[in-house]
């Protein structure tokens, strides 16, 4: 195992336990001397245990993130939780593909999840199993789930190009719906 960059050693212990692929585990730090940890677990459904072992250590779920990404033009998306103990940001990131579609809820362990996974499932079109309350936060239900995935992909967003880009997407539309 790398050098471990501050953290709680029991924590990062359990973690990386859940890591089944080699390379799934990185510590560091940035300028600042923050340090952050990072878990790839093996499967979505490992993200439970994951979860519990922060709750257990009294860490907080700072923030979720989903994003897309392709393998093999085959469509997949990945969820990263982001969790604070002692000053100390831990990431654990799961794969949803064809094998792995869904997510199971955190939210009986953080009940913050409960927003996080909200928007994941609105916006992200993520299925997120055993949500105790999977109701729409934001959109009007007769727009379909994971609308963001269709509205503008982060990485066109985030391209350098990504004006030109935007809007020759925009004036492409445009000219089709006239």
């Amino acid at each position: 195992m790398q050098q471990t960059i501050n953290g709680n050693a029991k924590v990062i212990e359990g973690l990386t336990a859940l890591c089944t692929e080699d390379d799934a585990v990185h510590h560091s730090a940035d300028s600042f001397g923050n340090a952050f940890h990072w878990f790839r677990l093996g499967t979505p459904r490992m993200l439970q245990e994951a979860a519990a072992i922060m709750r257990e250590a009294n860490a907080r779920l700072c923030m979720t993130t989903a994003y897309n990404r392709r393998q093999l033009s085959e469509p997949m998306q990945e969820v990263c939780y982001h969790f604070e103990l002692d000053g100390v940001v831990y990431n654990m990131t799961v794969t949803l593909n064809g094998e792995w579609p869904t997510v199971p809820s955190i939210t009986p362990l953080f009940a913050n999840a409960d927003w996080h996974e909200r928007e994941m499932m609105e916006l992200y079109g993520i299925q997120v199993t055993g949500h105790p309350n999977p109701t729409r936060l934001f959109l009007d239900e007769e727009l379909d789930a994971g609308i963001l995935n269709e509205a503008v992909p982060l990485s066109i967003m985030m391209n350098g190009a990504c004006t030109t880009d935007l809007w020759e997407r925009i004036l492409n539309d445009k000219e089709r719906n006239s």
